[in-house]
């Protein structure tokens, strides 16, 4: 996208030569018409470049909000530098432009693949981040004073107009390049692809303009120049086209240590499963382990410690016919919860609808979580938690109650799940507790404020809480009920395989040890867990 120049730069539009018009093979009026498309195409190919970055930094790194800052930031400081470098070019504003307009295809065409690597094999992705986001950021900004130049010598109008309609076409080609990377690129092409693509597109149309409608500014070795170069760009963006799968298999078998089994881009977030084959396929041997965006969720060799500590200290009072679960799409909380014979129905609440499906048919997954969401007693509902609760308050008859609700999401620390950790969340979850009900929250903090403020939160709805942690656990668990819960395991408990009742005894005292008082509660206007 090209933010409006200074003005300074709209009160000069153009060199001396600016005033004389350019030699078109077309009418002048439809030469401005085509001018406008290129500059609708590039501000669109622009903003596609900006939202891949913010993206793909988010799904590496984390943190939203810090890698939209990062890139914005940067790219617009970047596109201030690019306009005022561009001025020396408005003498040669053809050539410049198509000079600029193929580097900037390919650099932003290739920054995803790019971005990728350098997570995949050097594991941090901040100077290369940056490092894309001010290249392209200056060549985006170099093209304010060049195209300005060529609107102009194709036909003189006054300088507001000719900032009025290259605007126009700058901000309407955003709108579409913006609308066309979540709802088009995204889901068809995913992001590696999808970017080489874009830029596929930003040469093909700069290169057009010049190449065609400005041919007769050009000497004939600058437009054997010029096409040989794009040409060389076109070729290599397509030949990234066809290397990218190749490309994601190797960077995934660098990042997870393995070759992928199932690797999936659902709509909701990139879903990949190494190991937990069947004797023979490809993968076994391995134990199994789900990475969600990148980040391990579940493996095979610890998960039952895990679903242990968070379900079983909920299940140990009674009643427990009725269970919530929050999230916990692979089934594997689920499958814990249906080993008390007294639960009667459970109701899962997962985002993602094709963690739920792998859940049911891959062989690994669906034998570790022993077929879970294949009972008849479980219900499983596509939908956002918190949008989820809401509609349930929003109810005319009165919601449906439950004895257990089980919190299986996402870390708060994930700028996307703060909502999911705040104040009116767990206000919303404790409405539909049932009398005696309990509610567990797995808090998952990577710092000890982090989960305190997880435990302040929780109690600010009016319930009394029980922390406690696992050894080697790199996370935390908090307990909670109107009144203070039942903590331990109960006589009926199964027989479980990774915990027994010292060591959760044990949690409970040392996460005490630790507790911090006094934190500010975390709402959705003022997250906490990013302070």
């Amino acid at each position: 996208m090209i933010d409006p120049p200074e003005p300074a730069l709209t009160g000069a539009l153009g060199p001396p030569e600016a005033g004389t018009p350019a030699r078109l093979p077309v009418p002048a009026g439809l030469g401005r018409l085509l001018v406008l498309a290129v500059v609708f195409v590039c501000a669109a190919c622009g903003l596609v470049y900006e939202l891949e970055l913010v993206a793909l930094a988010t799904y590496l790194v984390g943190d939203s909000v810090t890698q939209a800052s990062v890139v914005l930031s940067v790219m617009v400081f970047a596109m201030g530098v690019g306009a005022l470098l561009a001025k020396r070019l408005r003498c040669r504003a053809a050539v410049g432009f198509g000079v600029v307009e193929a580097g900037l295809a390919l650099v932003g065409g290739c920054s995803a693949m790019a971005l990728y690597a350098c997570f995949a094999w050097f594991g941090q992705t901040r100077a290369a981040l940056v490092g894309f986001s001010l290249t392209i950021g200056m060549l985006i900004g170099a093209e304010v004073p060049l195209l300005m130049t060529l609107i102009q010598r194709v036909r003189r109008q006054d300088a507001g107009g000719a900032v009025a309609d290259l605007f126009a076409a700058d901000y309407v080609g955003a709108l579409v390049g913006g609308l066309a990377f979540p709802f088009l690129l995204l889901p068809a092409l995913g992001q590696l692809t999808g970017a080489l693509v874009t830029g596929a597109v930003n040469a093909t149309a700069g290169g057009a303009l010049v190449l065609w409608l400005f041919r007769r500014d050009l000497t004939v070795r600058t437009r054997r120049c010029l096409l040989t170069v794009n040409i060389l760009v076109l070729v290599l963006l397509a030949l990234g086209v066809l290397l990218a799968t190749p490309f994601e298999r190797a960077a995934r078998r660098a990042v997870y240590g393995s070759p992928a089994r199932v690797a999936v881009q659902t709509g909701v977030q990139e879903v990949v499963m190494t190991g937990g084959a069947e004797r023979g396929r490809k993968g076994s041997g391995r134990p199994l382990e789900l990475y969600l965006d990148g980040r391990l969720r579940v493996s095979a060799d610890t998960e039952s410690r895990y679903h242990e500590a968070l379900v079983h200290p909920a299940m140990a009072d009674r009643p427990r016919a009725r269970v919530l679960v929050l999230g916990g799409g692979d089934g594997l909380a689920v499958r814990e919860i249906l080993r008390y014979p007294a639960v009667r129905a459970v109701t899962v609440v997962e985002l993602d609808p094709g963690i739920v499906q792998l859940a049911r048919t891959d062989p690994g997954l669906s034998r570790l979580n022993r077929h879970s969401l294949g009972d008849p007693r479980v219900r499983v509902t596509a939908a956002d938690a918190f949008d989820w609760l809401r509609r349930q308050a929003r109810r005319d008859r009165p919601p449906a109650r439950y004895d257990v609700i089980v919190c299986d999401l996402p870390g708060p620390f994930l700028t996307a799940s703060t909502k999911l950790y705040s104040h009116e969340f767990y206000g919303l979850a404790a409405r539909l507790l049932a009398d005696g009900g309990r509610l567990v929250v797995d808090a998952e903090p990577p710092a000890a404020r982090t989960y305190w403020t997880v435990d302040a939160t929780v109690r600010s709805v009016g319930l009394t809480t029980v922390p406690y942690r696992l050894p080697g656990h790199y996370g935390g668990f908090v307990l909670a009920a109107r009144h203070r819960p039942r903590f331990g395991l109960a006589p009926d408990t199964p027989p479980l395989s990774a915990l027994t009742a010292d060591e959760l005894q044990a949690g409970r005292r040392g996460a005490a040890r630790t507790r911090m008082t006094g934190l500010p509660v975390s709402t959705l206007m003022h997250p906490r867990y990013q302070d």
